[in-house]
């Protein structure tokens, strides 16, 4: 067996208090996703590792050849989008036997923070690293003293320059952008006007702008669907809650939020304060609240890559990576929107860690 180390309750949820500070609203009791009934692999993607992607399927190795010493670094550990990433990592590394420390940069504005990390990881000699990188570009260098030095890096979750690393594992953004604007349309009676404000997400991360592109790309086939404004920030409650407030104010017609699902979370509660039960708020993302608020009623929709799945599945590619045996070199995950009717379908235990699960920072291996 394994041993985790816990991380404090109150360092891992800053965002349920944000909510309900920044924006007068409660969450909901998070509803747990059921016990897995179905086992997590294979799972279905596309493995566009010759630059095309072909539809395959994706199953780990059974257990590494040692007990392995792996580093993950974070953006942040501030909703539970990234929280399913650590539980689909942390029990892939515990199912593996393999020894495991994640740490988080506390946000995409923290790119020097993460680049520090990433040192710090190198010193302390490990056998691969696996990285959401803030930014691709800006950990370019690194990635390099990484390759230099034997030591095989995995991206997860956030995009990279094409083969900047052996192996990787995100979704098409764009596609993924272009399916929330599909189930936009879908929901939507002919003739109706769509006023829309974007809220992609921090600039400069690559997967805000790759949303944003598909989510236009697909709204595009609509005469009547409009962009009034695109607003870039930072993914917290907070940062988010202000573009809201400020776009409420300079965009009267306005009806339609779209963004990540902090800004769907902030919206919430800033749509009712503004007695605008008119607005539709669609999801670019996952995430617990997310769930919820479509259960209630609160928001249209909100696309899914299955990050439980990309979290279990980096831990195998660098498992094989170590042990130099064949690997998918870019893994992605089928980008799906997720509204009322699609729920029921959702193989839930992989697009989100349980309610009950603590987060942790390190697992040891026997």
């Amino acid at each position: 067996m394994t041993s985790t180390t816990c991380l404090s309750p109150n360092r891992v949820w800053p965002i349920r208090r944000a909510l309900g500070l920044a924006a007068g609203l409660t969450l909901a009791a998070a509803v747990a996703p059921a016990a897995a009934e179905t086992p997590w692999f294979p799972m279905k993607v596309y493995d566009a590792s010759s630059g095309t992607p072909k539809p395959a399927e994706y199953t780990p190795l059974p257990k590494a050849e040692k007990p392995y010493r792996l580093c993950v670094l974070f953006p942040h550990m501030k909703d539970s989008f990234w929280v399913a990433v650590a539980y689909g990592i942390v029990k892939q590394a515990e199912a593996m036997n393999v020894n495991m420390n994640l740490y988080e940069a506390g946000g995409y504005e923290n790119l020097p923070k993460q680049l520090s990390q990433f040192d710090d990881c190198m010193a302390s000699g490990p056998d691969a690293i696996i990285v959401g990188a803030i930014s691709g570009a800006g950990l370019s260098k690194k990635f390099e003293e990484a390759k230099a030095k034997g030591v095989p890096v995995v991206g997860v979750t956030n995009p990279l320059p094409p083969n900047a690393l052996p192996a990787a594992n995100y979704v098409d953004f764009v596609a993924m952008g272009e399916v929330t604007g599909a189930g936009l349309l879908a929901q939507s009676k002919p003739g109706d006007k769509l006023n829309i404000v974007t809220f992609p997400g921090p600039a400069g991360s690559g997967w805000a702008e790759s949303f944003n592109e598909g989510f236009k790309k697909a709204i595009a086939k609509n005469p009547n669907a409009k962009i009034l404004a695109e607003k870039f920030g930072d993914s917290g409650v907070a940062v988010q809650l202000q573009l809201i407030q400020d776009a409420l104010q300079a965009y009267p017609a306005m009806n339609v939020i779209w963004g990540t699902a902090p800004t769907a979370e902030a919206a919430i509660g800033a749509v009712a304060e503004a007695g605008r039960s008119d607005l539709k708020i669609v999801s670019s993302y996952e995430n617990q609240a997310m769930l919820d608020a479509l259960n209630r009623g609160d928001i249209l929709a909100f696309a899914t890559q299955y990050p439980v799945g990309e979290g279990a599945v980096a831990i195998d590619q660098a498992v094989r990576l170590i042990e130099k045996k064949p690997v998918m070199s870019l893994v992605q995950p089928i980008a799906a929107v997720i509204d009322k009717t699609t729920v029921p379908k959702l193989q839930m235990d992989l697009v989100l860690a349980p309610a009950s699960w603590t987060p942790v920072y390190s697992v040891k291996a026997k």
